[in-house]
């Protein structure tokens, strides 16, 4: 059984071999991970550091016209000025260009190399994510409390590049696409239920139908507490979730409420436990992760965090992890990376 099989057995619930690994750095993974090369298109130069002469950190223009800075040396930072900044900047507005074939030529090549991996893409966002840039963070969510049809409108332009960018990875060759959309806080919805059901849920429904009438499934990230609509998002289609922080949830909740309907792809959990620092701790809940969420003849997928020094966890401590889930879950017969040595495979933040 080919780790692509493993993959699409986990998500299918159809028994595989052994469960599933997406580890990180130069540990093992069964996922060959590609996403859209850098656009030829660009934008006119701007002197971000005197348009933006308080901001102490780095500072970049991302391709779509976001400025974004950040202070610390680990993480991508945050956007610090949308690219439409008045709704009537949607007129003139050039959205990037990933519909364009040539931007995923690289992946079908890298792919096609791997045959016998499961072939996920990475997304730049479904339109939660790349809206709430585009305004600025908490611009968007005001926009979501007054101006709900512009949020709509501006959402539908979103899911249109979006199923058009499915499409393309389609045609080069991937087997799922992977979404980081970040809907929770440490105890809710950043919205409201119902307002993310009026507003979000039918464009999750379209993108999903899209990629499943492509043949692929849709593995989504999401930080926080967002329990409340994980019902919605298996009716919508999504296969898989990836929680960093499972126990945030609650593991075994997870498992009672959702088993063998949706999986999931966990690292030890990120926030608490794998801080701890204690072995006996860390690989006891790896254990429990198999024995929770992957016991639906599939459903797990078991993941490293790609940031450890980030989030002040060492090196040796993501190891133990591991070699827990390998000890636990069945260790893979070929432990070759298709990635570049030391290359982190981890989802967007």
């Amino acid at each position: 059984m080919t780790s692509r099989d493993i993959v699409i057995r986990t998500l299918d619930f159809t028994g595989p071999a052994r469960i599933a690994y997406a580890f990180a750095y130069d540990h093992f993974s069964d996922l060959c991970a590609a996403g859209a090369s850098a656009s030829t298109l660009t934008r006119p130069p701007r002197d971000l550091h005197a348009e933006f002469p308080r901001f102490a950190g780095d500072l970049w223009e991302d391709e779509w016209g976001n400025v974004w800075g950040r202070l610390d040396q680990f993480s991508k930072g945050e956007s610090i000025a949308g690219a439409i900044r008045e709704w009537d900047d949607l007129a003139t507005y050039r959205w990037p260009d990933l519909d364009n074939p040539a931007r995923y030529a690289d992946c079908a090549a890298r792919w096609a190399a791997h045959p016998d991996r499961y072939h996920l893409a990475w997304m730049a966002g479904w339109a939660f994510n790349i809206c709430r840039y585009l305004r600025k963070f908490e611009t968007f969510l005001m926009d979501v409390a007054a101006e709900p049809e512009q949020v709509a409108r501006l959402l539908g332009m979103a899911d249109d590049l979006i199923c058009a960018q499915i499409d393309r990875l389609a045609d080069a060759g991937a087997d799922g696409v992977m979404v980081g959309e970040d809907w929770g806080t440490q105890d809710r919805l950043l919205v409201s239920p119902a307002t993310w059901r009026e507003l979000f849920k039918p464009g999750i429904a379209r993108c999903c139908t899209r990629a499943r009438e492509r043949g692929l499934h849709v593995w989504m990230h999401s930080c926080g507490c967002m329990t409340a609509i994980i019902p919605d998002l298996i009716e919508c289609g999504v296969s898989l979730l990836q929680f960093d922080q499972p126990a945030l949830h609650g593991i075994e909740y997870l498992g009672r409420e959702f088993g063998g309907k949706i999986a999931f792809w966990c690292p030890v959990d990120i926030q608490t436990t794998m801080q701890t620092g204690d072995r006996a701790v860390i690989e006891a809940e790896a254990r429990a992760l198999i024995d929770h969420l992957g016991r639906f003849g599939g459903g797990f997928v078991a993941g490293e965090y790609g940031a450890w020094e980030a989030i002040g966890v060492e090196r040796a401590w993501g190891d133990w992890a591991c070699d827990a889930f390998m000890a636990h879950g069945g260790r893979p017969a070929k432990r070759v990376s298709c990635r570049p040595p030391s290359t982190p495979l981890a989802p967007p933040a």
